[in-house]
């Protein structure tokens, strides 16, 4: 069986699907694996690496997804301005991130390709399958790096010194929501020496954020906000005017705020209110982790920094593990090889939607849309 792996042609993506550790492992497994030349080039891997493991290398992409019969990528198909998908062959298996209710056009487009679609971001939060979870493995890069996104644009020192000037108070650091992005940059604050204060609407995770150096702060809801895989739900309105009041005594006291709320792992509710931010410092900074997900704060331009009338500076970065392409793409690799490895039989990949893994990622497939979120968000978009 022939595994694909494409050069990501999305902007800004440097991550590859398959490091050469990875094509090894899948080589010894039996399968043959496949790399459009200069895939792994802006991580840091270059041809050679990949022909030393190997793995044979296609110089022309057309020829790759053709060859495939499991293709591996880090992201959805492109269906403009160059359409991918049309170069799966009919009947293919695709395994990638696919975040498939932002990329409406492309699943239509493989469900009548009759492609087999695997989300790495559908796969459910369980024991047995975290191994293969890419979101959690993107979502700590995406905590570590945009504290320090938070740090640099700070014109303020994040730990406490104390000089012959006298001493320098620690940065005051707010983290809104504590999923694994939010406990990462509860971390790396605290090991920059920041004061950090975290919030989430599930508080169960009070003890998490404790035990990473967080000082817990929440409201008691009247509704339960946990929706179960580490995952939060929308909440009711009554629960959502208290926690307004959290949030706008938290943020007006903050150096830095770091919002990392994703309701599903997918949408960013809206919780910084432009009026929230009229009460914030000049000189605070807000670093929007959400902005793929539309944001958290009302304000926020995704891709843009942009500073507010009363000095406050809002970061709204897209696809944060792309700006650490190396460790991004080797724990990306290893999610993507352990969800092949584990239905591998007889050297090839074996279907099987009896499988709760499976069942669960799986978007697309004799082709029909089978998702259900998906379905709800064609839908949505139709109606």
């Amino acid at each position: 069986m022939k595994i694909a792996v494409p050069k990501e042609t999305r902007p800004g993506e440097c991550r590859v699907a398959l490091v050469p550790e990875s094509c090894k492992k899948l080589a010894q497994a039996g399968y043959e694996v496949l790399v459009e030349a200069g895939a792994g080039a802006a991580a840091g891997f270059p041809d050679a690496l990949y022909a030393e493991v190997g793995a044979r290398l296609v110089p022309d992409a057309a020829r790759l997804w053709g060859e495939g019969d499991l293709v591996l990528k880090v992201t959805a198909p492109q269906v403009t301005p160059v359409d991918e998908v049309a170069r799966l062959r009919r009947g293919a298996l695709l395994l990638a991130s696919l975040m498939p209710t932002r990329h409406l056009d492309t699943v239509r487009a493989l469900a009548a390709q009759g492609v087999t679609a695997f989300s790495t971001d559908a796969i459910p939060r369980t024991t047995r399958a975290q191994a293969m979870d890419t979101l959690s493995s993107m979502a700590n890069i995406i905590g570590y790096k945009g504290v320090l996104i938070g740090a640099l644009e700070l014109g303020k020192y994040f730990p406490m010194f104390m000089t012959a000037a006298g001493t320098v108070l620690p940065a005051n650091v707010f983290v809104i929501g504590a999923g694994v992005a939010g406990l990462q940059a509860i971390a790396t604050a605290r090991r920059l020496g920041a004061k950090v204060t975290a919030t989430d609407v599930r508080p169960e995770v009070k003890e998490q954020i404790e035990s990473v150096g967080g000082r817990y702060v929440g409201i008691e809801l009247k509704h339960s906000a946990a929706a179960g895989g580490g995952y939060a739900k929308e909440l009711s309105e009554e629960d959502k005017a208290r926690q307004r009041e959290l949030l706008a005594e938290q943020c007006a006291q903050s150096d830095v705020v770091i919002s990392t709320a994703l309701i599903g792992g997918v949408l960013a509710p809206k919780l910084i209110s432009a009026g929230i931010v009229a009460r914030m410092r000049p000189g605070s900074v807000i670093v929007d982790l959400a902005a793929d997900g539309g944001g958290n704060c009302e304000l926020s331009q995704p891709g843009r920094t942009i500073v507010t009338d009363n000095g406050v500076k809002i970061v709204a970065p897209l696809n944060l593990p792309a700006t650490m392409p190396t460790h991004a793409s080797v724990l990306f690799s290893r999610n993507l090889t352990n969800f092949v490895t584990t239905f591998t039989q007889d050297k090839a990949f074996h279907l099987d939607l009896n499988d709760d893994i499976q069942r669960a990622a799986l978007i697309t497939h004799d082709g029909a849309v089978v998702h259900e979120p998906t379905q709800r968000a064609l839908a949505a978009a139709a109606g």
